[in-house]
């Protein structure tokens, strides 16, 4: 991240933006954040989780209050270059759910509730209810073939896109053209299981000027997070991102910047080929449609236990900004 081109921004500035979410990153966001004050998720009265919905509906309406479109993208089937990935969290997991257990026994509020922040499960439910309720509000959802971020950053890439909602660096490796993160945060953010904090701003990533201040190719910002390391591979020991740039710069390519060092990295033309062509909708389609507000209002209030009285007004809003002629800054952004 030390060589990626960065600038402050702010929603007011991205007003008349279409922007790819990458849904489960931001889903996983709620389920965390969004909580009961004994650390819990928020429930409705049949005791299921309502955290996704919650944060989703608000987050929807506070990106239409600033006159940007959202587009929400699903992760299909995960690659299997990720499996390790995958096996490392699933250990993480279970290691805070065993000291979750001993500080509940032992009376420890403040890490039963920082621990139970850390358990998270997108299920198969959360992800269909997600959809559901994305529907009902008009909002264009995408299922991608795998990666979500992949897909995100590939209609960046066809300029279907301002660009994308992501705390995920790996999107420039696929080749979106803006990252936007923190997009709707300011202030202070609890660094997860330590006891201090760091002012956050939102901020958008600008691949071509990173590319160009850098003096390197795409092909070379890969190399570099591979070198680094991403989702789909370990990275080499003691090497940052302004170390692997220096590797690249003088020996021109990843293999002969490994082979300098005397290391490999498994499955690399692999891991290069995935980054360069992700598997991704050919030709998505992005259509904005009309809230069904009679179906949302019933969903939210009598299935999921919602406050009718703080829901309705929010209805309103998105029935407003669906019926509202906001010109996309599509043309105008690149």
């Amino acid at each position: 991240s030390g060589i990626v081109a960065r600038h402050p921004t702010t929603l007011k500035e991205q007003k008349g933006s279409v922007v790819a979410i990458d849904a489960y990153n931001i889903i996983y966001q709620f389920l965390s954040n969004i909580r009961q004050p004994d650390g819990t998720p928020l429930m409705d009265s049949s005791g299921k989780i309502t955290s996704h919905i919650s944060g989703l509906f608000y987050r929807t309406v506070t990106f239409m209050d600033n006159a940007i479109r959202p587009v929400y993208v699903f992760d299909g089937k995960p690659s299997n270059l990720k499996d390790q990935t995958i096996a490392e969290r699933k250990l993480m997991r279970e290691k805070h759910i065993a000291e979750l257990e001993q500080a509940r026994e032992l009376g420890e509020e403040e890490r039963v509730r920082s621990l139970s922040s850390r358990i998270n499960y997108i299920t198969r439910e959360i992800i269909d209810e997600s959809v559901h309720l994305l529907k009902l509000m008009g909002t264009p959802v995408i299922m991608a073939p795998s990666e979500g971020e992949a897909q995100a950053s590939v209609l960046s890439r066809l300029g279907l896109v301002n660009g994308v909602v992501s705390q995920d660096y790996d999107c420039l490796l696929f080749g979106a053209k803006i990252v936007f993160r923190n997009f709707v945060s300011n202030g202070r953010r609890k660094i997860p299981g330590k006891n201090f904090y760091v002012n956050i701003t939102p901020e958008y990533l600008d691949l071509e000027e990173t590319l160009r201040i850098n003096g390197i190719s795409q092909e070379q910002l890969i190399s570099i997070g591979i070198m680094v390391g991403t989702d789909f591979n370990k990275g080499i020991d003691r090497v940052g991102a302004k170390t692997a740039l220096n590797l690249i710069k003088k020996h021109g390519n990843i293999k002969t910047a490994l082979a300098s060092r005397g290391v490999e990295i498994e499955r690399l033309d692999e891991i290069m080929e995935l980054f360069r062509n992700p598997p991704s909708v050919k030709n998505p389609e992005i259509r904005f449609e009309k809230p069904d507000e009679k179906s949302l209002v019933k969903y939210l209030c009598e299935e999921r236990s919602f406050s009718e009285e703080r829901v309705i007004p929010y209805v309103e809003k998105i029935r407003d900004f669906a019926g509202s002629t906001t010109q996309s800054r599509l043309e105008s952004f690149f």
